[in-house]
C-alpha cells in the first residue's frame, strides 16, 4: 500500500510549478492572443505572427513560453511548425482560481450578513 500523504508536499510543489509557468504565460496580452487564435484552429506560427506584425523569430519566442507551459503543442512539418491547443493547463488555472472565487464569495456573503445585522432600523412614520 503506498502512503500518498508522504508525497503529496512533492505532487504540490510540482502543480505549483505548473501553474507559475501556466499564469507566466497567460500574464502576456500577445500570448494571450495566440491562444485566443488557437482555439478556433491550429495555425502555423507564421499566421499566429500576422495579425501581430512581428517577425516568425519575436512569435517563435512567444510560442516557446507556451509551448514550456504545456498551453500548446507544435507540430513541425518540414518548415512549417503547427501549433495546437491544448486546453487541460488552462483548466487545472481555472480550478484554481475557483477555489479563491468562492473564498472571496463566501468572505464576502459574511460581509453583507454582518453588515446587515448591524443595520439601524428604519423608524416608523407617524400617522398626521
Amino acid at each position: 500500500m503506498v502512503d500518498y500523504f508522504l508525497f503529496s508536499p512533492i505532487l504540490n510543489h510540482m502543480v505549483e510549478q505548473y501553474l507559475t509557468a501556466v499564469f507566466h504565460a497567460l500574464s502576456d496580452p500577445t500570448r494571450r492572443m495566440m491562444l485566443r487564435r488557437l482555439a478556433g484552429e491550429d495555425r502555423s506560427i507564421g499566421e499566429l505572427a500576422a495579425p501581430l506584425r512581428m517577425s516568425f523569430a519575436g512569435a517563435s519566442k512567444h510560442v516557446r513560453v507556451l509551448e514550456g507551459a504545456g498551453l500548446l503543442r507544435r507540430l513541425v512539418c518540414g518548415r512549417s511548425h503547427i501549433c495546437h491547443l491544448q486546453p487541460g493547463p488552462l483548466a487545472l488555472a481555472d480550478d484554481w482560481l475557483r477555489d479563491y472565487e468562492r473564498f472571496w464569495t463566501d468572505r464576502l456573503d459574511e460581509l453583507e450578513q454582518a453588515l446587515r445585522k448591524g443595520e439601524p432600523k428604519p423608524k416608523k412614520r407617524s400617522k398626521r
